[in-house]
């Protein structure tokens, strides 16, 4: 038994199904004994696509997902997606290719410091030196990573820990007694080598898969605490809750969560993974001015969601009474301390908590309602505006939102053309759309898709695409085709940068870097076997999204590129 299927035998233990990759040589026997194992093996065109697969799949069934990239550019590629998954606190492994034990710091092909590069993205770095220590150190991994502060973790698996001993010891070049040494330089070289492999491979033959899988520690709330919330909460007139990814770090239980959020009756604001979580029409649910919402309010309750800069560093909370439930004691705390800070998970506190509350705010929600109707009446309003070129993104997604099932999945990639689809888009039930979090990245979208394809193949999983975030992953139509992963992609082409564009053209007079072309990129998912339409009207666009549907059901990716005109929907892109 080599230390790639080692590896495979304790993720099959954790109940890992998809393995996703790029090939190479440091690292192929881990996936190959994945797949020998019945793991299904999912090689992506990019390695960080590999490690947003591997993050949706987190984020979507509570088990770390997991990818394995070859050694040095292999695993700089995932830079991003590793801090993305950090930041989103999604806990994922990340098992990465090194060179030989033996080789360390000689210049070794691909042979660099990746420990000194991955503890500054991960919770946990580790690296392998003896076979003997693979099934500790990946069982570690997996209570790491979803312990506490759920976040990624790497593991540095150098090539002699993972092929066979014969095999090593023949590329070490290890002289057997019958070859005696020729000088005594060769005896010191050989004894050298020669104790280096005995150290890698002793004990490997009595390692063990039979240890209990250690369970998921994480600050727990008091009764005492349910208490002084429902104190707080029942003396409130107006209280509003935000309901954010932090309180959605256990995917079994989001229904539990739906349920205890409609339960105790408060208005809420859903961000993040919370997207989605009271379904698609919710009369406790609100979309518009939050903001305002906020400061009108006499009681906030932020569950898993910090006071960052999407709520002004706490000033739109300003003087008010809030209540704040987070697993992270650094977000609990961030620029403003709560009035009630309660240190633990925030799902199951809400759980609890409406065991023992139920409010009644009929006249403040009546109030809210009305001012979200009002704001729908002026998107309807801004979506009949005519533009030139293509069609008004506003009135895109409105249709766009009569015609999706309710069995779909929105992953959203972009900027401007994304933004606007978070205003106009609902998202069907909980866990049905990913974004990429507080990191803001672009790129995300081919990835998650991947990993909600895989994860939950009877539904429709549609990426929203701005035409330049599209440019990060479309490859991945490639993936899509080879694995019989179906995803239909939405591209908002309006030949720019828009988000971006907006401000500096109006603050630097310049236009800069900010072009694209009307490229077809429908053409990218023809190439590798999928289909896609071009289209500039309403008409056809309706026309293209049955169609979309029609042909993914039948096992077929697709790209609807969506020429789109520009409004105003959208004002101001630089977040400070």
């Amino acid at each position: 038994m080599n230390g790639g299927e080692i590896i495979a035998r304790v993720l099959q233990k954790h109940g890992v199904k998809y393995l996703f990759t790029l090939c190479g040589g440091h690292v192929s026997p881990i996936f190959v004994e994945s797949q020998n194992l019945g793991i299904r093996v999912i090689d992506t065109r990019h390695e960080v696509n590999a490690v947003f697969a591997a993050d949706a799949v987190s984020r979507l069934t509570g088990i770390p997902g997991v990818a394995v990239v070859t050694a040095g550019p292999g695993l700089t590629n995932t830079i991003t997606a590793v801090k993305n998954a950090a930041l989103a606190q999604s806990p994922l492994i990340l098992l990465g290719g090194a060179a030989a034990t033996i080789l360390k710091g000689r210049g070794s092909l691909q042979d660099i410091d990746q420990q000194s590069i991955m503890r500054a993205v991960c919770k946990w770095s580790v690296s392998i030196s003896k076979v003997k220590e693979i099934v500790p150190t990946v069982e570690k991994a997996f209570q790491v990573a979803q312990e506490g502060v759920p976040g990624p973790v790497f593991i540095e698996c150098p090539i002699d820990t993972l092929y066979g001993e014969e095999l090593v010891r023949s590329w070490y070049g290890a002289k057997s007694k019958e070859t005696p040494p020729k000088n005594f330089q060769e005896r010191i070289v050989q004894w050298y080598i020669n104790y280096h492999a005995k150290n890698l491979f002793a004990g490997k033959d009595s390692v063990k898969f039979d240890a209990p899988i250690a369970s998921v520690t994480y600050p727990k709330h008091s009764s005492s605490q349910i208490d002084k919330a429902a104190a707080k909460i029942s003396n409130a007139k107006k209280p509003v809750m935000l309901v954010g990814s932090g309180a959605m770090m256990n995917p079994q239980k989001a229904q539990q969560l739906a349920d205890a959020v409609s339960q105790l009756g408060i208005p809420v604001y859903l961000s993040g993974m919370g997207r989605g979580l009271l379904g698609k029409e919710n009369a406790l649910q609100m979309r518009h001015h939050r903001k305002e919402a906020i400061k009108e309010s006499d009681l906030i309750i932020l569950a898993g969601v910090p006071n960052d800069f999407r709520l002004d560093y706490g000033n739109h909370i300003g003087h008010r009474q809030f209540i704040s439930i987070n697993r992270s004691k650094e977000d609990l705390y961030k620029n403003k301390t709560p009035n009630l800070a309660i240190h633990a998970d925030p799902q199951d506190f809400l759980i609890d908590l409406a065991k023992k509350f139920k409010g009644s705010y009929s006249s403040w929600i009546e109030t809210l309602r009305a001012r979200d109707s009002k704001r729908e009446l002026n998107i309807d309003e801004q979506a009949t505006a005519p533009v030139n070129p293509g069609i008004n993104p506003i009135k895109l997604f409105r249709e766009l939102e009569t015609e999706l099932d309710d069995n779909t999945i929105l992953v959203a990639d972009g900027g401007d053309f994304v933004a606007t689809s978070a205003y106009t888009l609902r998202p069907r039930a909980p866990l049905s759309w990913l974004d990429p979090g507080v990191f803001g990245t672009l790129g995300v979208g081919a990835g998650f898709a991947l990993g909600a394809k895989l994860v939950f193949p009877e539904k429709d999983v549609w990426i929203i695409y701005g035409d330049g975030s599209a440019g990060y992953s479309l490859m991945e139509y490639d993936t899509f085709k080879r694995f019989n992963l179906p995803v239909i992609s939405v591209i908002g082409n309006d030949a720019c940068w828009s988000q971006i564009a907006r401000d500096q053209v109006d603050f630097l007079k310049s236009d800069c870097a900010m072009k694209l072309a009307y490229s077809d990129y429908q053409l990218v998912s023809k190439a590798f076997g999928g289909e896609g339409v071009r289209v500039d009207t309403l008409e056809a666009f309706k026309a293209a999204v049955v169609e979309a549907k029609r042909m993914s059901r039948e096992g077929t990716p697709y790209v609807i590129n969506a020429v789109i005109g520009k409004t105003d929907f959208r004002k101001g892109s630089i977040s400070m």
